[in-house]
């Protein structure tokens, strides 16, 4: 994804773009923003109180945080499909010890950490959204690929067995609409804020 940014947006042509790796737990940059944004990262990020230390850090005073990512009941009925699943015996063995992959956090959290940071609340919610797949086969490829943290663990010759059990008990409880759609409730944690 670097390569493909650096050649997409060159810096002959775009020099103040510079694309990197950093872990969001261990931001670390000399200079000072007007802006630090986060669309659809930090539900991936497990300690968000360190996020918000490294951006706080490298924002200028006034300035402004803007986050969107997963929040507190985001795909719940995604994970209730799931879990039946990967309990019975024929999956269980794949998922022991596995860490928590996915970090959904409400805005009674954020209220707690932003002040230990400097930051001023102006607006943290959370955003229900509706998100619709043409039919099985676009539910079924959002899920294979989405939830990868659960679906690699299973040997890849069974993995299509377990994918299609999961999606079965899915629309068991949540069917196509009169348009064949499936619907599944997320729900976005959105935080505007600004650095005092």
């Amino acid at each position: 994804m670097i390569r493909f940014a650096r050649k997409t947006f060159p810096s002959s042509k775009h020099p103040n773009l510079k694309f990197q790796i950093m872990d969001a737990r261990r931001i670390r940059l000399a200079r000072r923003f007007d802006v630090v944004f986060s669309s659809s990262v930090l539900h991936w990020v497990a300690d968000h109180p360190a996020f918000l230390r490294g951006a706080a850090a490298c924002l200028r005073p006034g300035g402004r945080l803007m986050v969107s990512c997963g929040g507190k009941g985001n795909a719940y009925d995604v994970f209730v499909a799931l879990r039946p699943e990967m309990r019975l015996k024929r999956w269980r063995d794949f998922f022991r010890k596995m860490e928590k992959p996915y970090f959904f956090y409400s805005p009674a959290d954020y209220e707690k950490w932003l002040p230990c940071f400097g930051f001023k609340t102006h607006s943290v919610g959370l955003s229900p959204k509706d998100a619709v797949y043409q039919g099985r086969d676009r539910f079924t490829a959002w899920f294979r690929t989405t939830w990868l943290p659960y679906t690699q663990r299973v040997p890849e010759s069974a993995r299509e067995e377990f994918i299609s059990s999961v999606v079965d008990r899915y629309l068991a409880k949540h069917p196509p609409d009169a348009d064949g759609r499936v619907h599944v409730r997320m729900v976005r944690l959105e935080i505007q804020v600004v650095r005092s």
